[in-house]
């Protein structure tokens, strides 16, 4: 059965890890740099004639950028990642990772990487 994307997405958010609900909770509205990021927001695109979407763990529209946490299946699936970060680069899109562990073991650390990250690449004024 094809998934649509609102479906995978809301399924994401209703089953996210714990890493991701502890980053969540520092970014929901607008807590980090003023910026709006969405939480398990699918990314669509066309590809070969076919609608296709990637949902991204955390996406900030104003700056383009995607910010994944990268649990256990993330090991398994390597491959899939390059591609996958490829296709959302050629589209424009910014992707910064992040592992579990990083986000459960020191999210100020985290939240300070994602601020410089957008200071240096993308000129945040702060």
């Amino acid at each position: 059965m094809k998934q649509l994307p609102k479906q995978v997405a809301r399924y994401l958010r209703r089953n996210q890890t714990e890493a991701e609900k502890i980053l969540w909770r520092a970014l929901r509205n607008r807590k980090l740099a003023g910026k709006k990021f969405l939480r398990q927001h699918p990314i669509q695109f066309k590809y070969d004639n076919r609608r296709r979407f990637f949902v991204a763990d955390f996406f900030c529209h104003e700056t383009m950028l995607i910010i994944e946490v990268d649990g256990g299946i993330h090991e398994k699936q390597k491959d899939y990642d390059v591609l996958r970060e490829h296709i959302l680069n050629f589209l424009g899109f910014r992707i910064i990772r992040f592992k579990n562990e990083a986000i459960q073991n020191n999210l100020e650390k985290v939240l300070n990487n994602i601020v410089k990250y957008l200071q240096e690449h993308l000129s945040l004024s702060s």
